[in-house]
């Protein structure tokens, strides 16, 4: 991953014709969407690992992941090495649209979570709920799970959402990252909506104290 310094943040535009078909690099911006980074989900949730993952498909999924990392540390924007990113995830960048890691950059395109603009990339940093069309894709387990996932709290106490924050602050001041407290916070019985609201605040909240 390289750095690439004074990238301004914008809208994704009209798609052209995406840079990776010809470039090594490939340059990564935030997509600033307010309306899906208010009811979205963090990409490196559990929400997304449950539910993106088989419709999103690994490769993209964790692809998906490895660019919004970047973007947690260069806000502003990146360029992001192809050749190195497919390698690390076990895939061979081949210019064009047929390679594996490319047909894994087109899922993102393809399922609304990054857009190709003139300049590279924008990247959804928060990842819009499955639609019903594809819910439909899930098993049907899955597909109970993410009805329960989404199903009204209920009367939750102020004392236990007030438990629920400490054990998450406890659990990153011990230098745990987010995804492991929302998996800790559901395991000691907490809804797995609030654990979720917790552990990822939304962006661009701060993290509980001392979280990565």
């Amino acid at each position: 991953m390289v750095l690439a310094t004074s990238l301004s943040t914008s809208l994704p535009g009209p798609n052209p014709v995406p840079a990776h078909e010809f470039d090594r690099f490939l340059v990564v911006r935030p997509w600033i969407d307010p309306v899906v980074e208010a009811v979205g989900h963090e990409p490196r949730s559990r929400y997304v690992e449950l539910f993106w993952l088989g419709v999103l498909g690994p490769s993209a999924t964790w692809l998906l992941r490895r660019m919004v990392d970047g973007l947690d540390t260069f806000t502003e924007g990146y360029e992001l090495d192809l050749v190195e990113t497919a390698a690390a995830l076990g895939l061979t960048f081949i210019p064009g649209r047929h390679g594996p890691f490319s047909r894994a950059l087109q899922r993102c395109v393809m399922f609304g979570l990054a857009s190709n603009t003139f300049s590279g990339l924008a990247v959804r940093r928060r990842i819009p709920p499955l639609t019903a069309r594809h819910l439909d894709r899930l098993p049907q387990h899955l597909r109970e799970a993410h009805q329960q996932w989404h199903a009204p709290l209920g009367a939750v106490s102020a004392a236990d959402r007030a438990r629920a924050l400490a054990i998450a602050c406890a659990l990153a001041q011990t230098g745990d990252a987010p995804a492991e407290i929302e998996r800790r916070l559901t395991l000691v019985g907490t809804d797995p909506a609030m654990a979720a609201e917790i552990a990822w605040p939304t962006w661009p909240t701060e993290h509980p104290q001392g979280a990565a």
